[in-house]
């Protein structure tokens, strides 16, 4: 679709719909809100094998990776909801002080109006509708913008999403940067965005022309500390998450994936043997022929990550793999030692398979070596001191801050999830304008997982 007259009379027509089914107040019903969130748990259930196929074409993901990373995750967000929603949407009574006796308050989580929601490429079954849910769980109607960068995925979206839920509350919309653009230019009365902080920037721009409410979802460079063990067989169940981590989302191209290890100089060797030996155990002697790891989205995206690569300095740093299949679009996992840290593999988010290593005299050095840098969305550290750990909770920032594991916070609905500063702001929870560390050790906040809610006062 181009940005022509006849596009942009089909999105104002579309927006104009939207909001009339708004006004119409038939979203306030919970009744209606639970019938549209059942349909996708349906449609997922109809579509499964459609999903595998899409995600196949588009990324190359096994079936396991597909149904662990995309529908796995957007089953449990809908039975969550389900189970949730009359609670969330029901009124909070406040307490209120004896000056204002007899007069009682509550809190009333009211909907927002219309929703734009633009899905990314590397989840886009799971970053499309996840939002979805939350969006219309509030009560809101709905605009999703699929990534073009994912065709199969956005057309697959865009043909079935409207046979199973309410065509006029909930729309796709397909097309490119012109479509984006023509989009942005729109009042809305929320938007969320998954990306990268370049297009964040723009997203933000445009929607601070009509004051509206933001909540993007932009990455950076997560960091991995990792501690001495005194017993091996810890060290080996950290080496084997941060595996996974790294390699198994999409291979490498994940907003909360591991970027880059933090270790001390002198367990740097037992580290890449070790690496290197599970990389082996999880995907063979040649992963791009054993068909379970994603290959690279698409030929842009392989130039950017080979670009990185170019770096005499930084091709000297490889200690493994580093072998490019252009025809396929793939890349195999590699592992580089010490790259310069002015080169642009350590200043820029690598959403790729390349994971390098960074070696301290001190773990104790890590603190100041991520806060050198632009705030991650998350930090990972395997340490089991105590100590230590109060020490990164406290000195650094980040959306948040996982211990001895990786990549659990984004499935935990227990806890929103976000970031600050530069990986971004808002999250995909209650009221999204919560910005702070989820400590997931301790589990101390809460998610509702609706997207796009007000909070409006009442008192009598």
């Amino acid at each position: 679709m181009n940005t022509t007259m006849e596009a942009i009379t089909e999105v104002e027509e579309t927006l104009s719909e939207l909001r009339q089914t708004f006004k119409s107040g038939r979203t306030r019903s919970v009744a209606w809100r639970k019938n549209q969130v059942s349909a996708l748990l349906q449609l997922i259930h109809d579509q499964e094998d459609e999903i595998f196929k899409a995600l196949y074409e588009d990324l190359g993901k096994h079936p396991v990776e597909v149904y662990r990373d995309e529908i796995g995750i957007v089953k449990k967000t809908i039975n969550y909801t389900l189970s949730n929603l009359e609670k969330w949407v029901a009124p909070k009574k406040s307490r209120l002080p004896l000056l204002l006796f007899p007069t009682s308050g509550e809190v009333l989580p009211e909907p927002l109006g219309v929703v734009l929601i633009f899905a990314s490429w590397n989840f886009p079954i799971a970053l499309g509708l996840d939002p979805v849910i939350g969006a219309i769980s509030a009560g809101n109607t709905v605009v999703l913008k699929p990534s073009e960068q994912a065709p199969a995925c956005s057309s697959f979206l865009a043909n079935t999403i409207p046979q199973y839920m309410d065509s006029k509350a909930v729309r796709v919309i397909e097309g490119g940067a012109e479509i984006s653009e023509l989009l942005l230019q729109q009042k809305w009365d929320k938007i969320f965005f998954t990306g990268s902080p370049q297009v964040g920037r723009i997203v933000m721009s445009a929607a601070a022309k009509n004051l509206t409410p933001v909540t993007l979802e932009l990455g950076g460079k997560c960091p991995t500390i990792l501690d001495s063990f005194s017993n091996p067989s810890d060290l080996k169940v950290a080496i084997k998450r941060i595996v996974g981590g790294k390699w198994g989302p999409c291979n490498g191209q994940a907003c909360i994936g591991v970027d880059y290890i933090l270790i001390e100089e002198k367990l740097a060797s037992t580290l890449i043997e070790l690496l290197k030996k599970t990389v082996k155990r999880f995907y063979s002697d040649s992963p791009k022929d054993s068909k379970c790891i994603a290959r690279v989205i698409n030929r842009g995206h392989f130039e950017r990550l080979r670009n990185l690569l170019k770096d005499p300095l930084v091709a000297a740093s490889i200690v493994h793999g580093g072998s490019l299949d252009e025809e396929n679009l793939f890349i195999e996992p590699t592992i580089l030692l010490d790259p310069p840290l002015d080169a642009a593999i350590m200043t820029e988010e690598i959403f790729g398979p390349l994971l390098p290593i960074i070696t301290l005299k001190s773990i104790q050095e890590s603190i100041e070596f991520i806060n050198s840098r632009p705030k991650p969305l998350a930090i990972y550290a395997f340490t089991k001191d105590e100590e230590f750990r109060q020490r990164i909770l406290l000195e650094t920032s980040s959306g948040s801050v996982i211990f001895n594991d990786v990549l659990i916070q984004f499935i935990c609905d227990a806890l929103p999830f976000g970031g600050v500063g530069q990986s971004g702001f808002g999250r995909l929870a209650y009221n999204l304008d919560y910005l702070g560390l989820l400590l997931l050790f301790l589990g101390l906040k809460r998610s509702n997982r609706l997207t796009g809610v007000s909070q409006k006062q009442c008192n009598t």
